[in-house]
């Protein structure tokens, strides 16, 4: 039996997470949250179940790493809502609101400098959820990288997070070795020696860490662990490339600090149907990152 679905009750759905399948009148696909991108097995399982009795027993994934459970019926979705509540999970992730936060893997991988996972579900807790019932002039997207490898394209996000390790290099215990090792493992052809002594240009290097532990007379030992944020970075219709804050900052404190003022600053400042990108750029990013900063 066909349902037909009124427009308003369809905005509303779309705000529980189920965007109608534009090819039936009453089939949708609904978006469950992984909060940072990770699910338990018994949650798989309970999304498998819930397709299966709820749907039409396909799961697709979102390019935000959630999940879309597939050919969800009118009347199964608020009988689906109730299901996937008892395994702790949820449906949404639209609408003109912070939208929920990607991450990559972080310290499980060889390159991850920061606990990307944790750090999400934060952020997760303080903005998605705190702020569910806040709405914005457009979508406000988050991304959290633990390197900058950049696979989670943070600076194509409203705002993004970029682990960071900072060398300090210590000129005296540099031998200016004839084929030195931070220089070999330096994967942007940063660090060289140059008058027989290692450099590192602080301007170009991107803290990616891989330096650490390379020279074995101690001359690039310490470092200090950071983030970096971009903020108005957009990946769509139209493309706008972050722009980095110029602080590294040093405690998760100071970035949900930041990205609470930022979120504010769209909410007071932004114009309706604008993209954060936007608000950046008609405030100006010096205007912006003295606000996001000081």
């Amino acid at each position: 039996m066909e349902y037909t679905v009124s427009a308003e009750e369809i905005k509303r759905l779309k705000g529980l997470g189920f965007l109608q399948d534009k090819r039936y009148p009453d089939v949708f696909n609904a978006r469950v949250i992984t909060r940072n991108g990770k699910i338990t097995a018994a949650q798989h399982r309970a999304v498998a179940e819930a397709c299966e009795k709820f749907g039409s027993g396909e799961v697709a994934m979102t390019t935000r790493l959630t999940m879309e459970i597939q050919g969800v019926k009118y009347e199964n979705a608020q009988p689906l809502i109730d299901f996937l509540a008892q395994h702790g999970l949820q449906t949404g992730g639209t609408g003109k609101k912070v939208r929920p936060v990607v991450s990559c893997k972080g310290t499980t991988c060889q390159y991850g400098l920061i606990d990307t996972f944790a750090l999400s579900e934060k952020l997760h807790e303080r903005f998605y959820e705190g702020m569910h019932d806040v709405t914005l002039p457009h979508k406000f997207k988050i991304a959290v990288g633990g390197c900058p490898n950049n696979c989670v394209k943070p600076d194509l996000n409203d705002l993004g997070v970029i682990g960071q390790r900072i060398p300090t290099v210590h000129l005296d215990a540099c031998r200016g070795c004839k084929k030195c090792r931070v220089e070999a493992a330096c994967p942007i052809k940063t660090a060289h020696v140059e008058a027989g002594k290692i450099v590192i240009d602080p301007a170009q290097c991107n803290h990616c860490g891989r330096c650490r532990g390379q020279c074995p007379f101690g001359a690039v030992t310490d470092y200090v662990d950071g983030y970096k944020i971009y903020v108005g970075g957009r990946w769509g219709k139209r493309v706008a490339m972050g722009r980095a804050l110029s602080k590294i900052f040093t405690s998760e404190d100071e970035v949900i600090a930041v990205i609470e003022k930022a979120i504010e600053l769209f909410r007071t400042q932004g114009i309706d149907g604008e993209r954060f990108s936007d608000t950046v750029a008609r405030l100006g990013f010096e205007n912006v990152e003295r606000m996001l900063v000081s």
